[in-house]
């Protein structure tokens, strides 16, 4: 008897085990694809990485010219604490906006915590109606 003229209780038989297999197979092709991912995402974090260490050089370059230039007009000193307290102030301003957004981030994933009750609750009900 070749396959296509298999019995359903033959298919049924076999099912089971073909699904089985089918979702092993989809699980090794979706871990190598995150593999893949995870190795091309590493890549490019290393070049950001790269690009904001190198922008911290030329950030520290346009303060010493600003400070230069302030240094025409107060003495060096004065140039140099000026635009430190500057950063100061940026900085403790950003400190605290980012303080105040992060208490409004929940760390579940409220959505998703949500769907999955709601998927609970549909499969005991089906269930239910399904058991007399």
């Amino acid at each position: 008897m070749n396959s296509s003229e298999e019995s359903v209780p033959e298919i049924l038989t076999r099912l089971p085990e073909q699904l089985t297999d089918l979702m092993r197979s989809e699980f090794k092709l979706a871990r190598a694809e995150m593999t893949e991912n995870a190795k091309q995402s590493g890549q490019a974090a290393g070049f950001m990485g790269a690009g904001g260490f190198l922008a911290a050089f030329g950030f520290a370059g346009l303060l010493t010219t600003l400070i230069l230039l302030l240094a025409l007009v107060v003495p060096a000193w004065a140039a140099a604490g000026i635009v430190t307290l500057v950063l100061f102030a940026a900085a403790g301003i950003a400190v605290v906006v980012g303080r105040s957004r992060i208490k409004h981030v929940s760390p579940t994933p409220e959505t998703t915590v949500s769907n999955v009750k709601q998927d609970v609750e549909q499969i005991k009900e089906g269930a239910h109606h399904d058991n007399p």
